[in-house]
């Protein structure tokens, strides 16, 4: 791998940064900031938190803290919340986010849109929680994405909220 290669282009996170989930998230990130302080922040500033290089990687031990970081739980939940509200500007459809976590780290996130679960994934190691790239963080908020949309439109009476 020449030099140049392992070094991201400002295009390809121009472009990535244009995925309708990493705006989604972007925007879930800035309607977090009541007073103001990120709005000197770029985009790829406020998502380097969900970013983690190897090398990072392996500084975070394999046994973490049982008790989560808050600030890694809401990292976690914005993600999430992220796909759910692109669920919802796909479909038409409202999505919940449901999350429960034990104090080791372990746990459950579920996107539900009316009686239908859309989004069903098991949460381990949630101290780790990030994603290598930008490219890897965009395709894992794609897949989720897309994955949920597609269930929507093949069970839309299930999908469709009923009191």
């Amino acid at each position: 791998m020449t030099e140049s290669s392992a070094i991201p282009s400002e295009a390809s996170d121009e472009m990535l940064l244009r995925a309708p989930f990493v705006q989604q998230l972007v925007r879930q990130l800035r309607a977090q900031d009541a007073h103001g302080v990120w709005d000197g922040k770029t985009d790829l500033q406020l998502l380097k938190p969900y970013i983690h290089t190897p090398e990072e990687r392996r500084a975070i031990p394999i046994m973490g803290d049982p008790d989560p970081d808050p600030e890694t739980l809401w990292r976690l939940e914005l993600f999430y919340s992220a796909i759910a509200v692109a669920i919802e500007r796909e479909t038409g459809q409202m999505v919940s986010p449901m999350m429960k976590m034990s104090h080791e780290g372990f746990g459950r996130m579920v996107l539900l849109a009316g009686r239908l679960v859309v989004v069903n994934k098991q949460l381990r190691d949630v101290h780790r929680f990030g994603f290598a790239s930008l490219e890897k963080l965009g395709e894992a908020g794609a897949k989720l994405l897309g994955e949920a949309v597609e269930l929507i439109r093949t069970y839309p009476a299930v999908a469709q909220y009923s009191a």
